[in-house]
């Protein structure tokens, strides 16, 4: 792990700086439903542009269609350097559970949606969120689902592809059918089953996106971070996207919040560069858990 890192990285033909935006967190609670304040929400993704920010992640199953919607009444017309990702593969039932949405008619309404609510002619990255287990990656062919993705980037309706939730041996096949964009699977300082992956995707110049920096539902309690982060007088959360910063250069980190405070906070990691002996402290977290 290096002590400096670049601060921009490739994603499909656009280059971006490597801190984003993970618009999950607008919806209301269990990302089901309106936001409390949904001035508050587009107030956020104001804030996070003017601060720099130029790729956003979404998908139109966040509310489902609340964050797509408050995404394009923020940022309609959107910044000729804007890229916005978003997801497919997954539904919400009325009760806001999460289910697998992976027939041609499903992923083709889904990419519609997504451009009807962002207000796009096409998309510039569209993820397949693997969904055989709704927990995490798990091993399954996913030739049939990315054939009608691919079909509908022919058509022009999807600018590149990317996958999300998947195993190693998923990225192998899917690199075989199509380009792949970029990948985005759970990582951070405790779950770094990816470590692998990151550093052979990085070899090929493929951006990896962890999801849940901090441990999303189930937080990472961690003394080790806490004291690390009150010895650069900084906060959790800044000391744990430095953390992936360094990791590697093909990670792109898209952190979530609602708060324009806590956005703030949050980039003004993209500048924080944790000294050898705070990453060695870091790296041991996982081997403890």
């Amino acid at each position: 792990m290096s002590t400096t890192h670049h601060t921009t990285w490739q994603l499909g033909d656009r280059t971006v700086n490597r801190l984003g935006y993970g618009a999950m967190q607008l919806a209301g609670p269990g990302v089901f439903g309106p936001p409390k304040d949904p001035e508050a929400a587009r107030a956020v993704l104001r804030a996070a542009v003017e601060g720099g920010v130029d790729h956003i992640d979404t998908s139109d199953f966040y509310g489902p269609h609340i964050t797509n919607r408050l995404i394009r009444e923020a940022l309609h017309p959107y910044p000729a350097n804007l890229s916005i990702v978003t997801k497919i593969g997954a539904r919400r039932d009325a009760g806001g559970n999460w289910l697998p949405a992976f027939s041609k008619e499903e992923l083709t309404a889904a990419v519609h949606d997504n451009l009807r609510n962002l207000g796009l002619d096409s998309l510039d990255v569209v993820n397949l969120r693997a969904m055989f287990d709704v927990h995490g990656p798990a091993e399954g062919s996913l030739e049939a689902p990315l054939a009608v993705l691919a079909g509908l980037r022919e058509q022009g309706l999807v600018r590149h592809i990317g996958l999300s939730n998947v195993t190693a041996a998923q990225v192998q096949e899917a690199r075989r059918m199509v380009p792949i964009a970029c990948v985005q699977n759970q990582y951070n300082l405790v779950h770094r089953g990816d470590d692998a992956l990151i550093d052979a995707l990085a070899a090929e110049g493929i951006a990896y996106v962890p999801f849940f920096p901090l441990g999303g539902f189930s937080p990472l309690q961690s003394d080790t971070l806490s004291a690390v982060a009150a010895r650069l007088d900084t906060t959790p959360m800044a000391v744990a996207i430095a953390w992936l910063l360094q990791r590697s250069p093909n990670i792109l980190v898209i952190p979530g919040t609602s708060s324009v405070t806590h956005l703030r906070q949050n980039l003004a990691a993209a500048a924080l560069v944790l000294p050898a002996d705070a990453v060695a402290e870091l790296d041991r977290i996982a081997a403890m858990s």
